[in-house]
């Protein structure tokens, strides 16, 4: 396939960027390249940065970060706006709170796990974690104290239901319901607890919908981080920075910026706007026991990028191969054909669920721009990332506002694709 082969060539320029970059903080591995000669309208990519600023100047967030990428090099890439409200200019190396982008990470490491025969997709949860031996549903009805009725759950959570969305479980930021409200009052969101605490916590509250039956964006990616670290015997940060991070290069994602120096480079929201349910955004600068598999890393564009390139290379990026091809082609296939979806399906019309990632089924019946075969994940502070194998294109949008992520993805993803001018998908 041309990307495989197209990763593989940019190997050698990415590993000189790298080495010439030891020192500084931030390593740029993905080389620059001509944004005509890789098939962009340059007066078109410039359409894109004014129309995007022009929605900063409006205050719908401080600043962003936009690179777009084909054939493994950097096409375009730009800064604008503030990386804080009353702070510096945004820049290149800027810190962002990825949340739900976290997602497809946590399920690389897994799946990392599931080729080396040490976890199994199908088995159940509790095989692992044996709180999900007997789990309870919530019947929609509440008691004379107000505490969820349940009835036991029927089907098995398996492995994969927590990839795929299908586990049963919930969120309770967002959204009403008897197992939200007992979310809620647990305090399940909490950074005191460590992912298998909070695991356990999960496990003995009563769930959405019974197992393998329903997509509910949930918790679950949070639960397969706690499996990871039963299976792996190491905390999901140890495992991912030994595995995934220094392997790719990633030397700015962590679940906590511990550098006091590093902290001028985090970006934040309009405080008007960076209220996620009853929170605000998170601190990466105090260290707290949790480590969220479902939402919790920092990191930067030059640093995911890493991540998204390995990615539509069939899972090697400079040499170092994470993944099998077929491991790739596995996540990235749509896994709910048979099943219902919740009340809120948030990979939209058009689109199915893979392991960790949304995946278009089809070029049309969707509102927005994208080929068949293109998948993709955001995070809850606007943060987004589209990957198309057939255009053999990334394109990753990095902003700090959860108020308004909803209009500033979709106007940047319709954006990103009319700079198209040479189109691979018909090759």
């Amino acid at each position: 396939m041309n990307r495989l082969k197209s990763g593989l060539a940019v190997g050698a320029i990415a590993l000189a960027t790298a080495v010439a970059s030891v020192g500084a903080t931030w390593a740029e591995d993905l080389p620059r390249g001509d944004a005509q000669e890789l098939g962009f309208d340059p007066e078109r990519l410039a359409r894109m940065d004014a129309t995007f600023g022009a929605l900063i100047d409006k205050g719908m967030t401080p600043g962003a970060v936009i690179m777009v990428i084909r054939d493994g090099q950097i096409a375009h890439l730009s800064t604008m706006g503030k990386r804080t409200p009353d702070g510096e200019a945004m820049t290149e190396d800027t810190l962002f709170r990825i949340y739900s982008m976290t997602k497809p990470i946590t399920t690389v490491a897994a799946m990392m796990l599931v080729e080396e025969g040490k976890l199994i997709l199908d088995a159940p949860v509790a095989t692992y974690l044996p709180a999900f031996k007997d789990l309870k549903v919530a019947t929609g009805e509440k008691d004379a104290d107000g505490n969820a009725m349940t009835r036991p759950a029927e089907g098995t959570m398996t492995v994969l239901d927590l990839m795929r969305h299908t586990s049963g479980l919930t969120y309770g930021f967002f959204g009403a319901g008897p197992a939200r409200d007992a979310y809620n009052a647990a305090d399940v969101g909490s950074q005191d607890n460590t992912a298998i605490e909070q695991a356990n916590l999960l496990a003995s509250l009563p769930l959405e919908h019974d197992p393998g039956t329903t997509w509910e964006y949930s918790r679950a990616t949070d639960v397969l981080g706690a499996v990871v670290e039963t299976v792996s015997g190491e905390s999901l940060e140890e495992f991912m920075k030994d595995r995934i991070f220094e392997p790719l290069g990633m030397m700015d994602t962590a679940f906590y910026i511990d550098d006091e120096a590093d902290f001028a480079r985090i970006a934040e929201p309009f405080d008007e706007h960076a209220q996620l349910g009853d929170r605000g955004v998170f601190d990466p600068r105090e260290r707290k026991p949790n480590q969220s598999g479902g939402g919790g890393l920092m990191s930067t564009v030059h640093d995911y990028s890493k991540f998204a390139q390995m990615m539509l290379n069939g899972g090697e990026f400079n040499g170092t191969r994470l993944l099998s091809p077929k491991t790739v082609q596995l996540m990235t296939s749509d896994h709910t054909a048979e099943i219902e979806q919740g009340k809120y399906y948030l990979p939209g019309p058009g689109y199915g669920f893979g392991l960790g990632y949304a995946v278009r089924l089809e070029d049309g019946n969707a509102p927005s721009f994208g080929t068949e075969g293109e998948f993709n994940w955001g995070g809850a502070a606007g943060t987004a990332y589209y990957t198309d194998p057939q255009e053999d294109m990334i394109a990753l949008l990095m902003i700090q506002s959860p108020a308004n992520r909803g209009p500033l993805r979709l106007i940047f993803r319709n954006l990103v694709y009319p700079t198209i001018a040479d189109s691979r998908a018909d090759d």
